[in-house]
């Protein structure tokens, strides 16, 4: 398992771009029912281990931010995502 992506935003943040669409920070955290803090401090830490890029810019004068997932971490989330998988593909007996 990864331990960037044991965080609930960070993996639904990772999750939400694991189609490889850019996404602006707004629909982000509307789509993931999170605040502007976590959010901020979830791209962080995805932006610092190379899982997200930032893209910075305006929209009618208004400042912006778009996310898009890296190679590395769609990688990091098939590869966290398969650990989940065999975690609870367990036949529990009764």
């Amino acid at each position: 398992m990864d331990e960037t992506l044991l965080t609930p935003v960070r993996f639904s943040t990772m999750a939400a771009l694991g189609n490889g669409s850019e996404v602006d920070f707004a629909t982000l955290r509307d789509l993931i029912e999170t605040d502007d803090s976590a959010l901020s401090k979830a791209i962080s830490r995805l932006e610092a281990a190379h899982y997200i890029a930032v893209r910075k810019g305006y929209v009618a004068n208004k400042p912006r931010t778009w996310l898009r997932a890296t190679p590395a971490g769609l990688k990091a989330l098939r590869i966290h995502i398969e650990a989940l998988q065999a975690i609870t593909n367990v036949q529990i007996v009764q």
